[in-house]
């Protein structure tokens, strides 16, 4: 399989060979041209000589701007080189404007002060013939290779080059008038030549409208409508995203830049934003393939947010986690018991002022709860040394099974394990439970367990049980 990087390379020396290939051959028909125009003393060829010139002038801006735009990101270009290929556009903008002026001015003093006649047109007419051929062909491989790697320089080059075959055709029809006027003393036939130029000229300012705006329209970083549309659409659809608050999308060359905000409900973790936000970049790449994503997140309330949620989403804001939550209802008053742990080593005052303040931003945040009581534990600040594993102590082992016994919901109790750090003593084990027990009758069931347990071994300081449904022991 070829790679990203081999493909890029590809496609660049692809880019710089038809650049080089539209450059020579620009200049070898403006060339032949400007002497058939000189030779001639036709206007009408003159112009179109100019018109190769700045043909090119912007293949040649656009080869040397292909081989900049290529290059890499670096520290004085973050976003990388491809708004060069833009610049060289624009450029040409401005000469082809200058061009056309000078063309019109010297078609209508030959209209009004007609001093020059034709000769010899046939060598005129086979060089614009002759350049119609050498235009079609290299409009065709410019726009192919235009297509395939997305350069907009390479798609104004083949632009240019289809142009040209129309003003050609205007100099062709001037030429061959002002043959027809001097064989058959036409008088007004004489204008033909002139007007073939302003033609031409009105062609070439059309042309340069064109890709001045566009030029200034990627400078600027103007993008359509209907693009940025597109991408909300994508976003919007992500399960779990509540809104785009920004959407900023830039051009540069043919890379896309597109820089998201996105609200996502404050209860998300960081592991479930990170998902999503891989998901909207996917969504994003659906509208603009290949295109560069950078998505910020910010935390908003849900409209589908418990009091459970809120709570923790204050109780996140500063740092804390918060477990045991419940909600009672009494007399039509709410009330929220929970409880919270904090650094051993913190002194009481200062977790005191740090749960009522806790307690204040809960109330505020919550309106319709009416109280909050908190119970303080503490969180071990320090980490233990590594604990030394015991063999199995046989009588906490009997305490346990013996303690599990009366409470029908307990299944069996295994892994029972004994551990000792210090002069404290952790047990930990495993119970398996019914599939279908709800999570409040486990609770309930492991609260009796360890309660039953301590009574018969209150030397023991911690105690860590963990459910296990009867299915996930039959595996």
């Amino acid at each position: 399989m070829i790679s990203e990087a081999s493909k890029i390379a590809g496609f660049s020396a692809e880019k710089r060979r038809v650049a080089l290939h539209s450059m020579l051959a620009a200049a070898a028909m403006t060339l032949l041209k400007l002497a058939a125009g000189l030779f001639s003393g036709s206007l009408g060829v003159l112009s179109d000589a100019a018109h190769s010139g700045l043909d090119m002038v912007g293949s040649t801006l656009t080869f040397f701007s292909v081989q900049v735009s290529d290059k890499p990101a670096d520290e004085d270009h973050t976003y990388g080189h491809g708004k060069f290929e833009n610049i060289s556009s624009f450029g040409e903008v401005i000469l082809m404007a200058a061009s056309s002026a000078w063309i019109i001015w010297e078609a209508i003093q030959r209209i009004v002060h007609p001093t020059k006649e034709l000769h010899d047109l046939g060598w005129p007419v086979a060089v614009v013939l002759c350049s119609i051929g050498v235009d079609f062909w290299r409009s065709r491989r410019l726009r192919a290779v235009a297509v395939r790697t997305g350069s907009p320089a390479l798609a104004t080059d083949a632009f240019h080059f289809a142009s040209d075959i129309w003003s050609s055709l205007a100099v062709l029809c001037g030429l061959g008038a002002s043959w027809v006027g001097m064989h058959f003393g036409i008088a007004a036939l004489r204008y033909a030549d002139p007007l073939a130029a302003v033609v031409v000229s009105l062609l070439i300012l059309r042309l340069t409208l064109r890709l001045g705006r566009e030029a200034v329209s990627v400078l600027s970083d103007e993008i359509p409508a209907e693009t940025r549309r597109r991408i909300l659409s994508e976003v919007e659809r992500v399960p779990g995203v509540l809104g785009v608050e920004q959407a900023r999308v830039r051009r540069a060359g043919a890379n896309y830049f597109a820089d998201l905000t996105l609200a996502l409900p404050r209860r998300f973790t960081f592991e479930h934003t990170g998902e999503l936000v891989r998901s909207a970049t996917e969504a994003v790449h659906r509208a603009l393939p290949e295109a560069d994503v950078v998505i910020h997140t910010v935390p908003r309330q849900a409209r589908a947010e418990s009091i459970f949620d809120r709570v923790r989403a204050v109780a996140a804001r500063n740092n804390v986690s918060v477990h045991e939550l419940s909600v009672q209802s009494r007399q039509g008053r709410l009330r929220v018991e929970q409880h919270l742990e904090l650094d051993e080593t913190l002194p009481l005052l200062k977790a005191h002022d740090f749960v009522c303040l806790l307690e204040a931003e809960i109330l505020r945040e919550v309106p319709e709860i009416d109280g909050v009581l908190t119970h303080i534990e503490s969180e071990p600040a320090t980490i233990d040394p590594p604990e030394e594993q015991v063999a199995e102590d046989r009588r906490i082992e009997q305490a346990m099974h013996r303690a599990a016994e009366p409470i029908t919901e307990i299944m069996d109790v295994h892994e029972i394990l004994v551990a000792r750090s210090a002069e404290h003593i952790h047990v930990s084990c495993h119970c398996t439970l019914p599939d279908n027990l709800t999570m409040q009758r486990v609770h309930v069931a492991i609260t009796a367990l360890e309660d039953r347990f301590k009574l018969e071994c209150p030397e023991v300081d911690r105690v860590t049980i963990h459910p296990e449904p009867v299915t996930d022991n039959l595996r």
